[in-house]
This record gives C-alpha cells, structure tokens and sequence, in this order.
C-alpha cells in the first residue's frame, strides 16, 4: 500500500509540474499576443488618421466625420 500512495505521490508530482509548465509557457504566448494586438492597433491607428488627412485634403480642408463599425 505504501508503495502505491508514493507511487502516485509521484506521479501527481509529475503531472503538477508539467502543468505549471505549461501554464508558463501559455503565459509568455499571451503576453507576446497582447504585445502584438498593441502594435497592429497602433498601426490601425495611424493609418486611419493619415487616410483621414488624404480625406480632408480631397474636400478642400473640410472636417470628415469617420464612421465606426462594431462587429457584434
């Protein structure tokens, strides 16, 4: 009996590790995932208020009121 529960004892062991593991690793992915999400909506950005400016200069200066899509 002994045997079995440090057996197990063991294995748990194991299995936890591998979990933190791989815990850390979907951490770091998120983390670089966020990261990544930033930059392309900071690109977004200013791409929208350069096509913003070609816009107005194409209206004679005039103010162009952008329009904003939410996805639901």
């Amino acid at each position: 009996m002994k045997e079995k529960l440090e057996q197990r004892l063991q294995s748990l062991k194991a299995e936890f590790d591998a979990g933190q593991k791989l815990l850390a690793e979907y951490e770091t992915k998120q983390m670089n995932l966020r990261e990544t999400l930033l930059r392309i909506s900071g690109a977004i950005q200013v791409i929208e208020e350069e096509l913003n400016q070609f816009t107005e200069a194409e209206n004679d200066g005039q103010p162009v009121e952008s329009e904003v899509v939410v996805d639901s």
